[in-house]
């Protein structure tokens, strides 16, 4: 009887051990592994940049809706880039400023790449080592008057002598920075007609525009947007001398002076 008393207290006491043990084992939280604690690291810092909300491209004029400020690694905020913490009002300061160089959709913007109002429109979108002359142009000069800033033209010479009358290419693939526009009647409609066409040249091709102005009439000969990708730039040697590469193939032009 008393053997029996004492192996039924036994088993309950296991039992209860064993529901201790389980019931410990349910409560308590799981612990973290070695390598999630390695994993784990600080939060990154951020700060806020200001960039595009889009594509710029060159000579826009800048308006607040060009601005976004956007969340930017601390890290990778380079000397340049505008940062909210250290310029606040930016956003509203560069209204009307000139884009100088194209930025795309999100790029952080970059005071090197803007021209502030008041520096002058033209010669802030001017690369380096250009100049921009203007010469006259008509509807009939001027492609019909479809010529528009940024397109790329060659520069006709049109002469007329003893022996008739005779045209030249004398310079290819000019880009043309602006396009002055007036609004005129003609047979009862209102027209857009330019009269000034202001080319980007180089110091020594602004010497053979001028020059050809005082000799003949000069015409505009707008060029394909493939032509004008695919065309190689043109080289000034002495004044009055054009290195044209034309895949691969060197060709030089004179035109007095």
């Amino acid at each position: 009887m008393r053997v029996a008393r004492i192996a039924v207290i036994a088993v309950a006491v296991l039992a209860g051990l064993i529901a201790m043990i389980l019931a410990r084992s349910m409560t308590a939280p799981a612990p973290q592994s070695e390598e999630l604690a390695e994993v784990s690291q600080p939060a990154m810092e951020v700060v806020e940049v200001l960039t595009a909300t889009n594509d710029i491209p060159l000579g826009t004029s800048l308006t607040a809706e060009h601005f976004m400020w956007r969340k930017w690694p601390s890290e990778s905020a380079v000397t340049g880039y505008i940062r909210k913490d250290e310029r606040p009002l930016a956003a509203s300061d560069l209204v009307g400023a000139v884009v100088r160089s194209s930025f795309s959709a999100g790029e952080p913007i970059k005071d090197g790449k803007i021209a502030m109002a008041g520096q002058g429109f033209m010669s802030a979108i001017l690369p380096k080592g250009r100049r921009a002359i203007a010469t006259r142009i008509s509807a009939e000069t001027s492609a019909g008057g479809f010529i528009l800033p940024r397109d790329r033209v060659d520069v006709i010479l049109t002469e007329e002598s003893d022996n008739g009358v005779s045209s030249e290419t004398i310079l290819t693939n000019i880009r043309v920075l602006a396009i002055d526009q007036n609004v005129e009647e003609q047979d009862g409609e209102k027209v857009v007609v330019g009269e000034t066409a202001t080319l980007e040249l180089l110091p020594q091709q602004s010497e053979i525009l001028a020059t050809a102005q005082t000799q003949g009439k000069l015409s505009l000969a707008l060029r394909s947007l493939e032509d004008a990708e695919s065309d190689g730039e043109q080289e000034q040697t002495d004044s009055g001398t054009i290195v044209m590469v034309r895949s691969g193939v060197i060709t030089k032009k004179t035109v007095r002076q």
